[in-house]
């Protein structure tokens, strides 16, 4: 008999995860697997990453132990909120030789019917994150076709030349980034620029 665990949640605390658990305790004993244990996340968001999913976090640690065979959820949407989340999650668990079964979606890694959509899922998750990069991309053109800019804000000359000045004083890199309040990499940035125009002009300098 498979050892099985059950992970059920809710968005609200106004929802219960009893029905949830109904239907997958039949599933299971329909199934003939053994439920060894069953994790709840009440009241929390689909949304929310690992860190703030307890019951979630426990579930994964379980697959991690190899303490059980398959895990048994009501819906993919119960897992996370997008395709990509449901491959990276069947990923961790089938690297574990975990399977994975979704009540609505009629989803069970443990058949070869199975396995063959998880591997259709992690094309379309694929597709899912191009397009979501393409958007971005068009999103970042029509903003700079606007004049927007990207990045940090140029750091302004007269700055830039208390900069120069403090490192050719001897200062260290950390000194003159809090004295001009720039980051540490624009001084490094600024410090490599003076030593190539020095070597360029064959004179020392300062190091810090």
């Amino acid at each position: 008999m498979k050892r099985a665990a059950l992970y059920v949640r809710v968005s609200t605390d106004q929802q219960t995860v009893e029905n949830q658990l109904l239907i997958l305790n039949e599933v299971a004993a329909r199934s003939g697997w053994t439920i060894v244990q069953t994790f709840a996340d009440e009241g929390i968001s689909g949304a929310k990453g690992r860190d703030k999913r307890p019951g979630f976090d426990a579930l994964l640690k379980a697959v991690a132990r190899r303490e059980v065979e398959i895990v048994a959820s009501w819906s993919v949407d119960r897992l996370g909120r997008s395709l990509s989340d449901l491959v990276a999650f069947l990923s961790d668990v089938r690297g574990q030789g975990c399977d994975l079964y979704l009540h609505q979606q009629a989803i069970d890694t443990s058949t070869p019917s199975g396995r063959m959509l998880f591997q259709m899922l992690g094309v379309f998750a694929e597709f899912e994150r191009a397009i979501i990069t393409s958007r971005i991309i068009a999103g970042q053109e029509r903003s700079r076709a606007k004049g927007t800019r990207f990045g940090r804000p140029p750091v302004a000359p007269i700055r830039l030349d208390r900069v120069r000045k403090a490192l050719s004083d001897g200062m260290s890199i950390r000194a003159v980034a809090k004295a001009t309040g720039v980051s540490t990499a624009t001084v490094m940035r600024t410090k490599r620029s003076m030593q190539t125009v020095e070597e360029d002009r064959g004179q020392p300098v300062a190091s810090a």
